[in-house]
């Protein structure tokens, strides 16, 4: 094992150890035919929304952000040894509305190259796209040797949204949960690592930031008649959610569940378990020594507007 990954095992903070529990598979296990058959397990592990944290306070934010610095060190130990191996790695986002995907994938992108990590969230379908193979919009941003792709929501729209919100038939959504165990065993087989995380948060938090964004206009775009009409829907949602759960959850390809009513803390139990599926070796760091040059007088730039400076 690299010193990379000793440091990531050796020096969690007690933050990141104490809420290790917020993150476990979906289910307790795989049945030998690779599908996970514990229904209730499913349901316990994803639950209706009761938080984990009990009374514990929310994360400080120095706390949390030194620790995310540590882990951000540790996400470029793993792009570098993603481009040096070729590795093809693929994240699916899914869960709640206000769960905090979005929040997270950032968290994991600050500091990595836009391109190696690549953030995929697609519009709604195209009329030319309802009329392809379900799939065939998503297979075309899969990762190539050396990329690791994040998808902001994913195939699994037609089990969660498309569902809930009558978008597709019944007999759709079924054909859907019975062939997609096949379709991502064929991506793993064909060298993908396929990471598949759900968000969990409790009705009361996602109440909570949801009437956060009605008067603030930095988040107002984040509330769209589709979440509207889907807050009602709470229960259909975790009917949807269970099905797709025990339906995809395969040795090959695990769900993994986050809580987040704290988002901070589910940030860093996200990354800090997503470091630790991937095999990554840290390069050792080159010795750069930066030369001599010459630079001409400071003056006037030859063309070009200067900029208002009011601050």
């Amino acid at each position: 094992m690299s010193k990379s990954k000793d440091k990531h095992k050796g020096k969690r903070s007690h933050a990141a150890d104490s809420e290790a529990a917020t993150l476990e598979p979906a289910t307790d296990a795989a049945a030998t035919n690779g599908h996970a058959t514990n229904e209730a397990a499913t349901n316990e592990a994803a639950g209706d929304g009761t938080a984990t944290n009990g009374e514990r306070p929310k994360l400080k934010t120095k706390e949390y952000e030194a620790e995310l610095e540590r882990l951000h060190g540790e996400l470029v130990a793993m792009q570098e040894w993603v481009k040096e191996s070729g590795a093809k790695i693929c994240i699916v986002f899914e869960g709640r509305d206000t769960a905090g995907k979005g929040g997270t994938i950032k968290a994991i992108t600050e500091r990595v190259s836009p391109r190696v990590f690549r953030v995929v969230a697609l519009p709604a379908p195209t009329d030319r796209e309802k009329s392809q193979m379900f799939l065939q919009r998503y297979i075309a941003h899969f990762p190539a040797a050396g990329e690791v792709v994040i998808f902001d929501r994913s195939w699994y729209n037609r089990a969660g949204v498309e569902r809930v919100m009558d978008f597709t038939a019944e007999a759709e959504v079924k054909r859907f949960l019975d062939l997609t165990p096949n379709v991502e065993k064929a991506m793993v087989d064909s060298g993908i690592q396929l990471i598949k995380y759900w968000l969990e948060v409790s009705p009361e938090e996602q109440t909570r930031r949801l009437e956060g964004r009605i008067d603030d206009p930095r988040k107002v775009w984040k509330l769209t008649d589709m979440d509207v009409r889907s807050y009602a829907r709470w229960d259909d949602y975790s009917s949807a959610r269970d099905d797709m759960l025990v339906a995809t959850d395969t040795a090959w390809a695990p769900w993994y569940v986050v809580r987040t009513d704290d988002k901070k803390r589910g940030r860093l139990n996200l990354i800090s378990h997503l470091l630790g599926l991937v095999p990554y070796e840290a390069p050792a760091r080159r010795d750069v020594k930066l030369p001599k040059r010459k630079t001409a007088a400071p003056g006037d730039l030859p063309a070009g507007r200067p900029i208002p400076t009011p601050f």
